[in-house]
């Protein structure tokens, strides 16, 4: 039977600042690092076909063609559609917390499959599987961080699924360096490991056990995250009333397409769009190629290295400035830095093949110019996108709408990733680096016009911003009137 409040339960009135005093309570940090291991593995995942590709392509066993080399590269992509599709299903029938932890044995067999693999056919396979878990993966990552942190300190930790992801991108980058495809493929297969048990320790969110009629779990599960000293009276009924009207409202098909939850919906897909339609996984695919590609002075792995070092780096940027900044002023500076570094470096490609002229002292731009961009990427329209589609989607449709989202995100991933080289050939290097600035020029005033501010707000007054309803005492106190009491005895 569905748990609805007792009318005649003493609730206080009170706006968000009722709760207990956010902390980085050892239960919050925890699940946060547990969840955004599973996003370590999706970076080294993205990041494997950068260095992995050059050895396979020299192994005469595979005998891999530059068609199967693009394929390699843009299947997981694709995978990670179809992944995103089924992930929302998932994260509300069998919970967010399941649908994350049973992603990772999959990853495991699926780099056991490459690490093996005697022909190109079941590298492709084992980059299908992994892709289908990274697409599911990242659907639920910020769904479940969404649900259980604080609203004050969701921009910090929401940040570490980022933060982790490119601990695994500099870590295949690292790698790479060293080992052939087949070696850092088995170093993919260790990683799920420590994935999986973290997983096991941390609960399910409490929004999905109230949603299930499960009360109790709910309970527990919000005590363990806030702390054992920490009063969560009043968060667990905003919980609660938060489910009790969307569980009376249409139906979530009819919900998923109304016009009040089509903003949010249509501000996610632009943010996903403009983060893919950036290039920003054309360069994490083929790094070592774009280096290759500008004649360098550096190193090409040495430049990967170097790549995934301020990758990483700037998310701790990012951390430190997202919940004093808020989330629009860093993708305004996001934003510019993209457009500014992408017309820098399609200059030098147009300088050096269109007017013949010596460039070999400026061997040193292409690293110094993707250096900036990868910074400026990292600290706004990376990991934003997937922050805050855990915040603006409306609780009802959070699953299926993230899933859209997820889908559209690797569509555009495969779109640019398995297209980048057909750009080349089309209209060049700086074509192509002068085409994604173009795009970055326009998601700047998409940022300006249409995305909401959300840091400090709860996920209940995000929800009623956008879609419309009518906010604090007054809707607090006409639903509350309008909840029907429970029998004494449940």
């Amino acid at each position: 039977m569905k748990i609805l409040m007792r009318a005649d339960t003493h609730y206080s009135i009170a706006v968000r600042s009722d709760y207990d005093e956010p902390k980085y309570t050892f239960s919050q940090v925890l699940a946060a690092i547990a969840v955004s291991l599973g996003s370590m593995v999706v970076g080294f995942s993205s990041a494997y076909t950068s260095p992995a590709l050059v050895t396979m392509q020299n192994d005469t066993a595979l005998n891999v063609s530059e068609e199967e080399a693009s394929w390699v590269g843009g299947l997981m992509p694709l995978a990670a559609l179809a992944g995103g599709v089924f992930g929302g299903p998932l994260v509300d029938y069998i919970g967010r917390r399941k649908t994350i932890l049973f992603t990772a044995p999959p990853f495991f067999v699926a780099w056991i499959l490459i690490a093996t693999a005697t022909s190109v056919q079941l590298v492709l396979s084992g980059r299908a599987i992994c892709g289908l878990c990274v697409g599911i993966g990242s659907l639920a990552f910020p769904v479940y961080l969404g649900e259980t942190i604080q609203p004050e300190v969701r921009g910090v930790l929401g940040l570490f699924p980022t933060a982790i992801g490119n601990i695994g991108i500099l870590l295949c980058y690292t790698a790479g360096k060293y080992l052939n495809w087949s070696q850092l493929a088995y170093l993919g297969a260790a990683l799920p490991v420590p994935f999986f048990i973290l997983m096991l320790l941390i609960p399910e969110t409490p929004r999905w056990y109230v949603n299930n009629n499960r009360l109790e779990d709910a309970k527990k599960a919000l005590q363990w995250l806030r702390g054992k000293n920490a009063v969560i009276d009043n968060e667990i009924r905003d919980i609660q009333l938060t489910e009790a009207e969307t569980q009376d409202s249409e139906s979530t098909i009819r919900e998923l397409f109304s016009k009040k939850s089509m903003r949010s919906i249509c501000i996610s897909l632009g943010l996903m769009a403009f983060q893919q339609l950036s290039g920003i996984n054309a360069v994490i695919f083929y790094t070592v190629k774009i280096f290759k590609m500008s004649g360098s002075s550096v190193d090409e792995n040495l430049s990967t290295i170097i790549v995934g070092i301020v990758n990483f780096v700037s998310v701790f940027i990012a951390t430190g400035l997202i919940d004093r900044c808020g989330r629009k002023i860093l993708l305004y500076i996001s934003s510019v830095t993209m457009i500014l570094t992408l017309a820098i470096l399609g200059t030098f490609f147009h300088v050096r093949d269109n007017m013949g002229l010596d460039v070999a002292t400026l061997g040193w731009l292409p690293l110094t110019s993707l250096m900036v961009y990868l910074l400026g990427f990292s600290m706004g329209f990376g990991p934003i996108p997937w922050l805050m589609m855990g915040e603006i989607l409306p609780a009802k449709i959070r699953g299926p709408a993230a899933s859209i989202c997820t889908a559209f995100n690797w569509l555009c991933t495969f779109g640019v990733t398995k297209s980048f080289h057909n750009l080349i050939d089309a209209i060049g290097p700086n074509g192509a680096f002068w085409l994604f600035g173009c795009i970055c020029f326009v998601g700047l005033f998409f940022v300006v016009v249409c995305v909401p501010e959300t840091r400090g707000k709860s996920l209940e007054q995000i929800e009623n911003k956008l879609t419309g309803r009518p906010t604090g005492r007054t809707r607090r106190l006409s639903s509350i009137a309008n909840i029907k009491p429970l029998p004494s005895g449940c």
